[in-house]
């Protein structure tokens, strides 16, 4: 949907400025946007035991994991990568919390290393474990209404956590190997709009916990109801009332450990915190008419991809084309894939040549999913700090990025020659 009220009053009236001195494409984000988002969040628990997580693989841009940690948040990290980007910004310990699938063992270790709240997303990586973390948890596979998500699958066909009657089994096993504080993580939902289903889906996991309680006799220290929270991202769209939200969790809490506090709240949103605060500005390039009218934009897929990939829609509108008659126009990047389309026949203003396009509500899932196929690489990242200056966090990717791994000679991995003469020794041809 159109960017906040906020952001736009802050970015708008310099837009034009920016984009003539510094160049499009790039991505913008609004710090103080972020971190209202963020403080609405923990002001909605009321003083309970709470703690937000940021999904680091939604904006894992340092500049902003910083400005989050600095207003208290934690990291969720799910890579070697990530845990490094927590660590350099001195995000260790119960900071962070680590929750991954077809986990290595040496991600394990690092994670263990950090000290970091480490999720099992399978019973098989606790077998694995030789040293288990001073807290366990297990990930419960998508299961009652989070299983009707089409990004994570059901309890049959999802790769996610351990089924959910298989987890009393798994909290006894790592009673029985010494193991005595827990946490319990919820898969709760995937960009979920629907406040009763998010509601819903979260609750099943505060249930869930209360329920092993009964069965294993573990007790949670907290419970993580996850992320994936949704936002508006068409303008019809109606954003979820988080306070209505956190008043759920925290009544099922009281419900399902009645006479105690019950284990701590955690969560896990990326999206919900980000996603609003960011956009993608461009500019029209070139104007086509073929069997629709097509608008050339000097971004492409690789720059978000998220409309070509998934279908998914972004808003986009001309910010200084008012007035202009309208029409229906498919706006495109220039990647040789038909799929590289931001838009489709999306009613617009008549776009000219040298207009700036902005496309909406890309503060997450847009420049971490870049990619640079066709050579096409990833733009810059700015940010609106709360003082009103534009900064550069993320320079704009050039052909040094795009060819640093590649070696200026070749490197030995493997040697013919030996191996041909071993074959030759096998097969008895050898002198006396």
């Amino acid at each position: 949907m159109p960017v906040p009220d906020g952001f736009a009053r802050r970015l708008l009236p310099v837009l034009e400025d920016v984009a003539a001195a510094y160049g499009t494409p790039f991505h913008v984000y609004d710090a103080q946007g972020i971190t209202d988002t963020y403080r609405g969040m923990v002001d909605a628990f009321r003083g309970e035991p709470f703690r937000e997580y940021f999904a680091v693989k939604a904006l894992p841009n340092p500049h902003v994991l910083a400005l989050l940690l600095g207003e208290g948040s934690g990291l969720d990290c799910a890579s070697p990568v990530e845990l490094q980007i927590a660590e350099q910004l001195g995000a260790t310990g119960d900071d962070v919390v680590f929750t991954s699938n077809n986990t290595a063992p040496a991600e394990y270790e690092l994670a263990l290393k950090a000290g970091a709240l480490i999720t099992f997303d399978d019973r098989s990586l606790l077998d694995r474990a030789e040293t288990l973390p001073d807290v366990v948890a297990f990930r419960v596979s998508p299961h009652g209404l989070a299983a009707g998500s089409a990004l994570m699958g059901d309890a049959t066909r999802t790769k996610f956590g351990v089924p959910v009657d298989r987890l009393p089994d798994a909290y006894r096993e790592a009673r029985r190997r010494g193991a005595t504080r827990f946490g319990l993580h919820g898969m709760a939902c995937a960009n979920e709009l629907d406040m009763d289903r998010a509601i819903q889906a979260a609750v099943a996991v505060v249930e869930l916990a209360a329920h092993l309680t009964a069965t294993t006799g573990v007790e949670f220290e907290y419970v993580n109801v996850g992320g994936g929270l949704g936002i508006p991202y068409r303008p019809d769209d109606r954003p979820l009332d988080f306070r209505v939200y956190a008043d759920a969790i925290l009544a099922a809490r009281r419900r399902s450990f009645p006479g105690r506090q019950g284990p701590r709240i955690l969560m896990e949103c990326g999206r919900y915190v980000t996603g609003p605060h960011g956009v993608l500005v461009t500019t029209v390039i070139n104007r086509a008419s073929k069997a629709r009218e097509i608008v050339g934009l000097d971004a492409s897929m690789s720059a978000l991809m998220r409309p070509g990939f998934y279908g998914a829609y972004h808003h986009l509108t001309l910010p200084f084309a008012t007035g202009r008659p309208e029409g229906r126009y498919d706006v495109v990047g220039a990647l040789c894939e038909n799929m590289d389309k931001f838009a489709v026949e999306r009613p617009l203003p008549e776009p000219r040549e040298g207009d700036l396009a902005v496309i909406h509500d890309t503060g997450a899932h847009g420049h971490a999913m870049g990619f640079t196929y066709n050579g096409r690489l990833r733009p810059a990242e700015l940010l609106l700090t709360a003082d009103g200056d534009v900064v550069e966090i993320r320079r704009a990717e050039e052909l040094g990025d795009y060819l640093a791994t590649v070696r200026p000679q070749p490197r030995p991995v493997l040697s013919a020659t030996p191996r041909a003469a071993r074959h030759h020794d096998e097969h008895g041809n050898q002198g006396e």
